[in-house]
């Protein structure tokens, strides 16, 4: 059945383009912080082992929103491995050695990129697409991502 919530169908596929990408960015920064969880080495290792688990969880948590913004405005979700490369802004390649510190340089950088990429689309959401529950959205995940940015940022002083 057809969604008719008011926003032209040529803007929630606009909407969902822009999703879909921010959906594959989350699920590749997921992996990442799963593999800093998995793999992480030092002196730190208990401390930051459950420091990745907590960031893992909450962008499995935003994946999972992302998605389901989505559907709640008629498009499908990408939801395999190879689309997710396709459609993210983000290196799956890790760079560092397997240190706390190395690791989170690394994630800092991309929810960065992902903070960038998300702050971009809030009014083009809102003004030029007629979307002000994705704006919101969208404002909320920014808002979460900074947090924890400065959480990541903290942690190189």
């Amino acid at each position: 059945m057809a969604t008719n919530i008011g926003i032209s169908n040529k803007n929630t596929k606009a909407i969902a383009e822009i999703l879909a990408k921010l959906l594959a960015d989350e699920f590749v920064l997921y992996t990442k912080a799963r593999n800093a969880h998995w793999n992480v080495e030092g002196p730190d290792f208990m401390d930051k082992h459950k420091f990745f688990e907590a960031l893992y969880e909450e962008l499995e948590e935003s994946a999972d929103s992302v998605a389901e913004r989505m559907r709640s405005i008629g498009h499908y979700a990408p939801a395999t491995l190879k689309s997710f490369l396709q459609l993210t802004h983000l290196t799956e390649q890790s760079g560092s050695k397997n240190t706390s510190k190395g690791y989170i340089k690394e994630l800092l950088t991309d929810y960065e990129s992902i903070i960038i990429y998300i702050r971009e689309n809030i009014n083009k959401t809102a003004n030029d697409l007629g979307d002000a529950g994705t704006s919101d959205f969208l404002t909320g995940l920014m808002e979460d991502h900074e947090k924890t940015a400065w959480m990541l940022r903290s942690h190189l002083v």
